[in-house]
């Protein structure tokens, strides 16, 4: 992880690798953020001028390093487009600063340590600063770089193995001995390593991170952050009657899992219960998804991967508020044991569900741990899945959907997820929709109409939600994976979507405004 700090240092006197500032777009071209002042003092005052010469126009994403001028101690300045000059010249948004800090830390890869100068006049924006820079220095070395055992015992590799993120993070322009800003700074620290456990998680290989692995990992940590860890194995699902985990998971020699991590305050007056999905691996069982389909779908756990890193992230930062996660672990294998499209599960409310596609697994798991949730009477539930197809056709890759059973906590869980930089939409719950899961066989099908899908899994979620509990479903099948080139403060692979949503909403049911 990227050590980070509240430098003391001005940006001229730091001894580092290289200077990040900020460069907006301006109607006639570059123009520098607050914070570069003693940079462009070092150029005498024509940075902008420089970056203009070479290229650079400020806008959002854009990179441009050039040598430092004699002033600086660091040898190289890396200027990084912020967008559009705000309207304020102090009002830099707190998404745009993470971007440019992301994109920053990424380009620097393989540095010991870099200074960033970027906006950090308020306790918002060193937070959004720092949160970037930690997030963007992110990469997953675990399976690089071994050993070649047909080399020759004295050759080394050409390229050195992988590049390590950056290792240090110097933030610049904030107030060292404020108590506001070390705490903005301990919050973000604390926060990005938990998002960055779950790229972990999502990144290992399934051969390595299947049901009983991932409890394992979620048992330590418990140990470690003084959380009550739980895990219920195959024969305490089945004892509990489980239907809805065990008929997922019974198609693979590696039995599912359901885990309870359960942080409490002594303080806390509000509970919050959060359901992640937890597919370890989904082949769609016999109903076996098409090729092209099944070499991403290690990430199907990133729901339970960013409720795990939420409820200790909570745990970290002592939040004044109880907070339950339930982890719903499976893997969906095709095999003689497997269960069938057709078959019927009785599921642990005690609802038959008759099978029509085993590959629409997650609202099966999920069904069960909603359940088992609502009986602990928490003031509101948040499930997180990656859990539907429909939903990115819907929203795209990089948004994700909000669903509900209270039109007041959604707005809620929408203006927080806005508020911390992921980019969501509400969506609706229509009861006509309901209708095409009606079943001959069963009390419900798994499957209904095809136009709407993802909003038909959630109304079969909703269905599993104890009565006078308010609920939320986020739909993050769009933004959990990324598969394209890396931008801003995201990776390729696991991203750790909604963790930062589910933590500043346990926030704010601490400080008592849950919505």
């Amino acid at each position: 992880m990227t050590a980070l700090t509240l430098s003391t240092a001005g940006a001229a006197t730091l001894r580092a690798d290289a200077l990040v500032v900020g460069v907006a777009k301006g109607v006639k071209g570059p123009v520098l953020a607050p914070g570069s002042e003693a940079v462009d003092k070092a150029f005498d005052g024509k940075l902008a001028a420089v970056l203009a010469t070479l290229g650079a126009t400020g806008a959002e994403g854009e990179l441009t390093k050039l040598p430092a001028a004699s002033g600086l101690k660091a040898p190289v300045v890396v200027a990084v487009g912020l967008g559009p000059v705000p309207d304020k010249e102090d009002a830099y948004d707190a998404e745009a600063l993470r971007r440019a800090a992301g994109t920053a830390a990424r380009a620097l890869s393989g540095s010991k340590k870099a200074g960033f100068a970027l906006p950090a006049g308020s306790v918002e924006d060193a937070a959004a600063v720092a949160e970037g820079a930690l997030l963007g220095s992110y990469a997953f070395t675990a399976y690089q770089g071994g050993e070649n055992k047909l080399a020759p015992k004295d050759a080394k590799s050409k390229d050195g193995g992988p590049k390590q993120p950056l290792a240090e993070v110097a933030l610049l322009g904030g107030k060292p001995r404020d108590k506001a800003y070390k705490a903005a700074v301990e919050r973000a620290l604390a926060l990005v390593e938990e998002i960055n456990r779950a790229r972990d998680l999502i990144n290992t290989p399934p051969n390595d991170l299947y049901p009983e692995s991932f409890a394992a990992v979620a048992t330590a940590a418990g140990k470690e952050h003084g959380v009550k860890v739980q895990v219920l194995d195959e024969k305490a699902l089945v004892k509990g009657g489980y239907g809805g985990l065990l008929g997922v998971g019974q198609g693979s020699t590696n039995g599912p899992r359901l885990v309870k991590l359960a942080y409490t305050h002594p303080k806390a007056e509000k509970t919050l219960a959060l359901v992640g999905k937890g597919i370890t691996y989904d082949s769609g069982g016999i109903s076996l998804k098409p090729a092209g389909h099944n070499e991403t779908m290690k990430c199907d756990m990133s729901g339970a991967a960013a409720v795990f890193a939420a409820v200790i992230t909570a745990a970290r930062l002592g939040l004044k508020v109880n907070v339950t996660g339930w982890l719903a672990l499976a893997e969906n294998m095709p095999s003689g044991n497997a269960t069938r499209p057709g078959d019927v599960l009785r599921m642990y409310s005690g609802k038959t569900v008759e099978v029509l596609n085993t590959d629409a697994e997650g609202r099966l798991v999920l069904a069960d741990a909603l359940t088992r949730a609502s009986e602990e009477k928490p003031d509101a539930i948040v499930d997180v899945a990656t859990l539907t197809g429909a939903m990115v056709l819907a929203l795209g890759n990089r948004t994700f959907g909000i669903m509900a059973n209270d039109d007041a906590f959604r707005t809620s869980v929408h203006e927080i997820a806005e508020e911390v930089g992921e980019a969501s939409w509400p969506m609706p719950l229509p009861a006509d929709l309901r209708k095409g899961m009606d079943s001959p066989t069963a009390d419900m099908a798994n499957m209904g109409e095809r136009m709407g899908g993802g909003l038909v899994a959630g109304l079969f979620l909703k269905e599993f939600v104890g009565e006078g509990i308010a609920w939320a479903h986020l739909d993050i099948a769009g933004p959990a994976y990324h598969e394209g080139a890396p931008y801003g403060y995201t990776p390729k692979g696991g991203t750790g979507s909604a963790v930062r949503t589910l933590v500043r909403l346990a926030e704010r049911t601490a400080d008592g405004d849950l919505g």
